[in-house]
């Protein structure tokens, strides 16, 4: 609880920087939940929107494909300020901290800015704490050892259905159902011979 944004941003970059490392990522997907914002109705941190951001440019500085999606968040004002000013962080423009004119300015006020103050709220993570944290995450990283990666193998073998030739069948013997699916007829699937729905069309 009350973790400000010195030691979130430093735990994030530390973390995420390996988790990149290790993974080797094509694309990111990026969720921005607004919850650790401070006084977020349900969420227990203290971050501002700068310190919220600057996790968004951390990420962003990889260089890789990002699509960046919200999440939670559960004061209002605060998430849409939160996510205005980091659609200005990703296209890389700086946005005035005041909010101009618009049909929702109420819930804005007093103050109507973009960014929001700090809580006095006390951080109970200490530096060993989080330090803890963090060298038990790296330690995790470091037993995966190959980034994952997409292998071509064969059809399984369920989704084989063999052939049979229907006269040769033994009726007191059960067909499976795969076999029984295969020879469903559709009435507009074409066929060669009688059932097929150009002859029987040309014939009229």
């Amino acid at each position: 609880d009350g973790i400000d944004d010195a030691s979130f941003t430093r735990l994030f970059k530390t973390i995420i920087s390996k988790v990149v490392e290790i993974y080797q990522p094509g694309a990111i997907v990026l969720q921005c939940g607004a919850d650790s914002l401070a006084g977020d109705r349900l969420g227990c941190f203290n971050l501002s929107i700068d310190g919220h951001a600057e996790c968004v440019r951390i990420v962003k500085k990889f260089n890789l494909p990002l699509l960046v999606t919200g999440g939670g968040g559960y004061t209002k004002e605060n998430v849409a300020r939160c996510w205005t000013f980091e659609t200005g962080v990703l296209l890389e423009s700086e946005l005035p901290n005041e909010i101009p004119d618009n049909e929702y300015i109420k819930y804005f006020a007093p103050d109507y800015s973009l960014k929001i103050p700090h809580w006095h709220i006390e951080n109970l993570n200490s530096k060993s704490y989080v330090g803890t944290i963090k060298m038990q995450v790296l330690e995790n990283l470091r037993n995966i050892q190959h980034a994952p990666s997409v292998q071509m193998q064969e059809v399984p073998p369920d989704f084989y259905i063999p052939d049979f030739d229907e006269d040769k069948q033994n009726p007191d013997e059960r067909v499976d159902q795969h076999t029984q699916d295969k020879h469903i007829q559709r009435d507009d699937e074409y066929y060669d011979g009688d059932n097929d729905n150009d002859h029987n069309m040309e014939d009229a």
